[in-house]
């Protein structure tokens, strides 16, 4: 072994005390400060900090006073009763009795109580003052705190990174996306590194290691943060989407490894995560009872676990589309068209207390449906000024939703406290907010910023917390809204049926109308002929009548000249022509 460094000292110096000595101050190292350290760094303010001068110290004894206790007893016997009367003899207090019955002051007295116990049983009867009322509930407090909302970090998210504008990619743009820790939002916990920049991320319900994303190119990247940043299985080009994956989700399964997929190339793709070789199922986005033929290009996609042969997907024309897995044709998989929006659907998503309510973000407002009602949405907001670009429902309030704009703010909605406007509104950021994510306990939700910046903020009780009987007046005012549609629905269609009628006897007029008219137009056309062809004989007429020698006697007939034809000429001598004499 090498011997590095020796250590000598004398032997008389072994176990000598130690002593200590004053020194004046010297500097052993001097670091200067590198400004580019800074970067690295994050700057609190303000700052908390507890600062404990001296310890406290008291010295505290209680003396309790004595508590002395005393047994008493006490023998309770019949009284009440004259001095002269034995009450332990049955004989003389039955007589006594029945004198004290006789009595007038004791039939008025009986009388008189018997009053007073008449009403208090019949107030008895009418209010029971021992029910308990109120046994079966639950005490509530009263919330009257300001709806607000503060920012917090940053939760452990899944981010997916992209840059949707094509025309502004460089080369050297980057490819990453990152899963980020609470406690370190400085650096990210692990990062992804496809392919091709993802559009959607999503976590597997089942395995939290186990995430699906879909890429600018098509492609679906399934990635396991055990194994790496790279993906441990890529769906290939030739079977994948021919444009940009914009949504995934998990649907509810048994293995948990089926994956739903959608593009704007306007097809649903079913996959299984064990396999990306191939889709195992294939929808076109073609529905025949809206612009039959042409394919609509999907944006995102909503299931509901308890509703397992259903799911919905927006487009960006505008139109939400109700499938059924289960169907046998793919005719029959779309099931309805909801119409409404004038741009993309950016957000869709069921309401998690009453599925069959949902609502869909797009163009400048937010609408919200009904399945019972198909012709038009139960609800919808006020037109913004600007374009929103995100939204979802509350997971503990059914009565709350969250929508982002594109001028960085958060709005947050309670449909029972007002409709017309937002209930609270964040300016998030400078830059436009691109997505938002509520946590499942309903008490932080997280924004996602054209910067690439992850806000989590952290909301009050008054926007978490369940209130007294919001459910059940959710559910009236989607009832009574859905009813109030359902009508209106019937009343189109009927005036739709009447001017259909109406227009069906306009033009069986028209068509009579023009009937006639054609006739009477014919009628006056072979009139103007006759009276045109007359005029042209008696011209004809008076032409020949004209063209005839006036001194020539008429000629008489012979005998005979009928069998020759009613002339007395020769049939076999040529005619002399009237003209050339």
């Amino acid at each position: 072994m090498e011997i590095v460094y020796v250590y000598t000292k004398k032997r008389s110096e072994f176990g000598r005390q130690t002593n200590f000595s004053d020194e004046s101050p010297k500097v052993v190292l001097d670091i200067d400060p590198d400004s580019s350290l800074r970067a690295n760094f994050i700057e609190k303010d303000p700052v908390d900090m507890a600062i404990q001068y001296a310890s406290e110290m008291s010295e505290h004894e209680v003396n309790t006073e004595r508590y002395e206790t005393e047994n008493r007893g006490m023998n309770h016997s019949e009284g009440g009763w004259p001095k002269d009367i034995n009450p332990a003899e049955v004989e003389q207090t039955i007589r006594f009795r029945k004198k004290l019955e006789k009595d007038e002051v004791y039939m008025q007295t009986i009388q008189d109580l018997g009053k007073q116990m008449e009403h208090y049983l019949k107030q008895n009867n009418a209010v029971d003052i021992y029910e308990e009322y109120f046994n079966d509930t639950t005490a509530t407090t009263l919330v009257t705190e300001t709806p607000t909302a503060k920012t917090i970090g940053i939760l452990r998210v899944a981010a997916a990174y992209s840059l949707l504008e094509f025309q502004k990619s460089t080369q050297g743009i980057p490819l990453e996306s990152y899963i980020w820790e609470i406690e370190n939002p400085n650096k990210p916990e692990h990062t992804l590194k496809p392919s091709s920049p993802m559009l959607c991320l999503e976590y597997n319900p089942k395995d939290p290691h186990l995430l699906i994303g879909g890429c600018y190119n098509g492609q679906l990247a399934l990635f396991d943060t055990r194994k790496g940043s790279q993906p441990v299985e890529v769906s290939p080009i030739e079977t994948s989407h021919r444009d940009p994956i914009h949504k995934c989700i998990f649907p509810s399964s048994k293995t948990g490894s089926e994956v739903f997929s959608t593009s704007t190339d306007g097809q649903v793709l079913c996959w299984d995560i064990r396999k990306l070789v191939e889709p195992t199922e294939s929808l076109p986005l073609e529905y025949a009872g809206y612009k039959p033929g042409l394919l609509l290009g999907g944006l995102v996609l909503e299931y509901e676990s308890t509703m397992p042969t259903k799911f919905m997907v927006g487009t960006e024309q505008g139109v939400i589309l109700s499938c059924n897995r289960k169907a046998k044709s793919a005719q029959d998989k779309i099931t309805a068209a909801f119409t409404g929006h004038y741009g993309p659907i950016y957000a869709l998503q069921r309401n998690p207390v009453y599925p069959k309510t949902f609502l869909s973000v797009g163009d400048w407002a937010v609408r919200v449906w009904s399945e019972d009602a198909k012709e038009s949405p139960i609800m919808w907001t006020t037109y913004s000024g600007n374009n929103l670009t995100d939204g979802c429902w509350s997971p503990s309030r059914p009565s709350v939703f969250f929508t982002t704009t594109m001028s960085g703010t958060l709005d947050v909605w309670d449909i029972l406290f007002k409709q017309t406007t937002p209930t609270l509104t964040i300016q998030v950021c400078e830059d436009s907010l691109h997505s938002v994510r509520m946590h499942d306990r309903g008490k932080l939700v997280a924004t996602g910023s054209h910067s690439g910046n992850i806000t989590l903020l952290e909301l009050s009780e008054t926007l978490s917390v369940l209130q007294p009987n919001e459910k059940q007046n959710v559910n009236m005012v989607f009832e009574r809204e859905t009813k109030r549609e359902k009508i209106l629905e019937g009343r189109r269609r009927e005036l739709k049926l009447k001017a259909k009628q109406q227009s069906a006897a306009v033009r069986r007029r028209r068509r009579r109308q023009d009937g006639d008219l054609i006739k009477k137009v014919e009628e006056e056309f072979w009139a103007s002929v006759m009276q045109e062809t007359k005029e042209i004989e008696s011209r004809e007429k008076k032409r020949q009548e004209a063209m005839m020698p006036k001194d020539l006697p008429t000629p008489i007939p012979e005998e005979g000249a009928e069998h020759m034809g009613g002339s007395g000429e020769n049939p076999k001598e040529p005619k002399e022509d009237m003209n050339e004499s």
